[in-house]
């Protein structure tokens, strides 16, 4: 069910809508609004292109700080390796971050700026190619509209002061009836204005329904040229859409980091390196790197034995050359001894800090591997005091 409008109310709509003289002006305005849009949009996001740059910045100097402080701290084993990755992790991200600014920069903010030197023309007295051609394709289909409205305004106005003056005579001859003190002939005379109001009513009228006939003949060429020019200026504004939608989608493809691909590496890597955490292997660790695993050369009897005299230098150099060839033959991966570890079990290798040997078997269970010295000796000893060479 339709609901009227109170005469005043549809005279405010009537006066907004698009189709009434000048009003087309919004939609003119639309496009140096758009060019004014996208010097705001490559402002705003280079703002935040330097919070992401600071971002970066503390990152780095944050790492900078603690690095040498975690690398001297009192932890150790893989508490301490879990420790390290947080700093590390963190010149990561900074780096992350610096290439999430640049891009924000470099290639969004490059982007708009170059499409809207493309889709913009400035002209030299100011405003834009654009906006101009759409006013003045908007001017050129209203101005006959126009000034047929302006004929219709004013034969209107003509007929409203006719029917009021003919409603003025109407008034006055019923109130002269019903009046006996009004004489005959001033009664007759009455009667005549009201005739001649009313003749005078009907033949503005005419005039009225003629020029509004002429109005709403026209108005069908005048709508279509319109909306001829209003599609035009809704095509570019489609296209404007469409690519401030893909800028938009751009920027937000730089900034979710949720989605990418290195972020998840840094977190996955650091994840990793927290589950890795083992107490019983950072325990193990330091009861023989500081505890009661360490060697000790407890005291024993020495015998007292006659020095020999050594070899000739070419025997030695012999023999060692045959020790390592067949070391060679025996496969393994070299290892140097960092502390000085003697045998406590028949079945275990005796050797001196910094002397190298082969292993021949990795570490077992227990934390011992088997080893085999150039002399030929062969046996058990703690992983953990060697490293590779």
């Amino acid at each position: 069910m339709s609901t009227l409008l109170p005469e005043n109310t549809r005279e405010d709509v009537n006066s907004e809508s698009f189709w009434m003289p000048g009003n087309y002006q919004r939609t003119v305005k639309r496009t140096e609004d758009a060019f004014q849009s996208c010097n705001d949009m490559v402002t705003c996001f280079q703002e935040r292109a330097r919070v992401e740059r600071q971002y970066a910045q503390q990152l780095s100097e944050w790492s900078s700080k603690w690095k040498p402080l975690v690398d001297s701290s009192p932890l150790y084993g893989s508490l301490l390796t879990a420790w390290q990755c947080f700093v590390t992790s963190a010149d990561r991200l900074a780096a992350l971050h610096s290439s999430v600014c640049r891009s924000l920069v470099s290639e969004d903010g490059d982007r708009v700026r170059t499409w809207q030197k493309e889709s913009f023309h400035k002209k030299i007295f100011g405003g834009f190619k654009e906006a101009q051609d759409f006013g003045t394709g908007f001017a050129r289909a209203q101005k006959p509209w126009a000034k047929r409205l302006k004929k219709l305004d004013k034969v209107r106005s003509v007929y409203h002061k006719a029917s009021r003056k003919e409603q003025a005579a109407r008034g006055r001859e019923t109130h002269a009836q019903g009046n006996p003190d009004v004489p005959i002939e001033k009664q007759k005379k009455i009667q005549e204005e009201r005739e001649q109001a009313q003749q005078e009513a009907e033949k503005v009228r005419s005039r009225y329904e003629k020029v509004l006939e002429e109005v709403t003949r026209y108005a069908p060429r005048y709508m279509e040229e319109m909306e001829s020019i209003f599609d035009q200026s809704q095509e570019e504004e489609r296209k404007r859409i469409s690519f401030l939608k893909q800028a938009f989608l751009s920027i937000h493809r730089h900034l979710d980091v949720t989605n990418n691909e290195s972020v998840k590496a840094v977190y996955n890597e650091l994840h990793h390196t927290l589950m890795a955490v083992d107490e019983q292997e950072d325990l193990r660790w330091w009861k023989n790197t500081h505890g009661p695993g360490m060697p000790t050369d407890w005291p024993q009897f020495q015998e007292w034995t006659a020095v020999k005299k050594n070899k000739k230098g070419k025997q030695m150099e012999v023999e060692k050359k045959a020790a390592i060839e067949k070391s060679d033959m025996v496969g393994g991966v070299r290892v140097r001894a960092l502390y000085e570890y003697v045998g406590q079990e028949t079945d275990e290798l005796s050797f001196s800090a910094g002397e190298e040997f082969l292993k021949t078997e990795d570490e077992d269970e227990q934390g011992w591997c088997r080893g085999m010295k150039d002399g030929g000796g062969e046996g058990l000893y703690p992983a953990n005091y060697v490293e590779t060479v």
